[in-house]
């Protein structure tokens, strides 16, 4: 599986180096005479650039199997909700609730849990408490996306930003065609997405289960 560093990060990881980089320099030639200062700085640096770079990274994947009626997790993390709630918003019903958190060592970009077409997508500024509590899916920051998969059965995705995390990016626009093998977007630095399945939807992971975005089965929806 090939490895690249994702879009959203090159600006920061740019910007990060050079910062370093004069850091580095100033506590050499500040520190010249004192190797462990500068030895340390350089070490101190090289690791939190690399932890930034791993955060950013963007791997190809491809679905495996047959995508027909599957939910696919939009994200790479742990399963820690799963349950019938009301989606107010949005679909205006009961639904099975199943939440996916990122920490800070997951990829952080977003897949479309199913084909079909994007109906629905609007940002909403909020509060910046922790991914894992349960009304953070509605009072933090966040980003609603609603799809219509190609059986006709309408999906909800919801991009929880968290303590951290201060930045969602949302690609999905109403008319856009979704497809379990793109990026529909990206939180930077650790949260959690919220997909609301219609009643009736097999769910195929349980609570503390770890899922890989653009490739573990979560659900299966019912046939039409």
């Amino acid at each position: 599986m090939k490895v690249k560093i994702h879009h959203e990060g090159t600006n920061i990881l740019i910007i990060l180096f050079a910062v370093l980089l004069a850091v580095n320099v100033s506590v050499y030639l500040l520190c010249r005479d004192c190797k462990v200062a500068y030895i340390s700085t350089i070490a101190v640096s090289t690791v939190f650039f690399l932890l930034v770079v791993n955060f950013f990274r963007s791997p190809r994947r491809h679905f495996k199997g047959d995508p027909e009626n599957v939910v696919v997790s939009s994200a790479d993390g742990t399963v820690v909700a799963l349950e019938e709630v009301y989606e107010p918003e949005y679909l205006k019903c009961r639904c099975i609730q199943l939440s996916v958190f990122m920490s800070v060592f997951n990829v952080h970009a977003n897949w479309f849990p199913v084909d079909g077409e994007v109906i629905y997508a609007t940002h909403h500024s909020g509060r910046f408490m922790g991914a894992y509590l349960p009304k953070s899916s509605t009072e933090n920051e966040r980003s609603t996306v609603v799809i219509r998969a190609t059986n006709g059965q309408e999906i909800l995705m919801r991009q929880v930003a968290g303590a951290i995390a201060r930045r969602i990016v949302t690609y999905a626009e109403p008319g856009d065609q979704a497809s379990i093998a793109d990026h529909m977007g990206f939180i930077k630095f650790g949260s959690r997405i919220d997909l609301y399945l219609p009643l009736g939807t097999k769910i195929l992971v349980n609570i503390g289960d770890k899922t890989e975005g653009g490739v573990t089965p979560v659900a299966r929806l019912q046939s039409k």
